[in-house]
């Protein structure tokens, strides 16, 4: 390979056209330049220049090489500076999290991208669990959960609060206990974990999930609400995922009287660098959040 020093030595040799000068511009002994110009002419096999005395000429193959060479030192000096570069609304940033909290944010982060088309959004739906060991494999940048990750190399900082929700069809005002049995429950990958956390300190009679019949499941966060519009159960939900659903007019959405909420997270793995386009996400993230006033601050 060429060394880049040469070529350096030999376009401000042509760009000055003396070689004292050229020396002086470069820090250089004369014959250092010299030898510069020597070592190509010997790795090409060509004169590059046609010598009279102290002056001196391009032949056709110095005119090619100066030609090709600028371009060359061109193209590496924008590398090195684009290597330096960590602009903050270029490139890729991958993100997971489970589905209410993207049925939420993923729109917003759309949006974003309308704004800064250098930027791709790639979102994935996902379990806690699963955004735990996407986390850890470094195939997503920034995760957001609703729990604490159990990796010690995962930073985790509270980003929002979340509502959970008991949702009903529309007919069902004030759910008592004896309602909630007879409807049935609608479930889902969450389902027992939600209801846990919102049937417990509303309904004292709740042990736990079993006690209702189970009148149907979903895992697309999108669907687990037709069933309920339908009049074929209840269930819980976070409030991100009850606000998407587009037939709002069939549903009821109850704020007990013990309100329970769960914690988002903000989650990425603390061996991956922290980059400007990340750090702009986030704040895109938060500004998602601040809509609806659950968002804490980030540092």
């Amino acid at each position: 390979m060429v060394n880049t020093a040469w070529l350096q030595s030999f376009c401000a040799l042509v760009d000055v056209g003396h070689f004292t000068r050229t020396a002086e511009r470069l820090h250089m002994t004369q014959s250092g330049v010299s030898q510069h110009v020597s070592k190509l002419e010997a790795h090409f096999g060509v004169a590059l220049l046609n010598r009279q005395g102290k002056k001196f000429t391009l032949t056709d193959a110095g005119e090619r090489l100066y030609e090709q060479a600028q371009a060359i030192l061109l193209s590496l000096s924008s590398l090195e500076a684009r290597v330096g570069e960590d602009p903050a609304f270029e490139g890729e940033v991958s993100i997971m999290s489970p589905g209410s909290v993207g049925l939420k944010l993923y729109p917003q982060l759309l949006g974003f991208q309308q704004v800064h088309p250098a930027l791709a959004i790639d979102y994935r739906f996902s379990p806690n669990a699963s955004v735990e060991c996407a986390l850890v494999d470094h195939r997503v940048d920034i995760g957001l959960m609703t729990c604490e990750a159990n990796e010690a190399g995962i930073n985790c900082q509270s980003l929002a609060e979340e509502a959970l929700m008991l949702v009903t069809p529309k007919a069902v005002v004030d759910p008592s206990w004896e309602q909630l049995l007879a409807l049935g429950f609608i479930d889902h990958p969450d389902g027992a974990h939600h209801a846990r956390l919102l049937l417990t300190p509303n309904y004292p009679p709740f042990q736990h999930c079993n006690q209702f019949e189970r009148k149907g499941f979903s895992n697309q966060i999108g669907l687990i609400l037709e069933p309920v519009a339908m009049g074929l159960g209840f269930t819980v939900l976070p409030a991100h995922a009850v606000a998407a659903f587009q037939k709002q007019e069939l549903l009821c959405a109850h704020r007990l009287a013990q309100p329970v909420s769960e914690t988002i997270y903000l989650c990425w793995n603390q061996q991956k660098p922290m980059t400007n386009r990340m750090k702009s996400v986030i704040a895109e993230l938060k500004r998602g959040l601040q809509s609806n006033g659950t968002s804490k601050d980030f540092a």
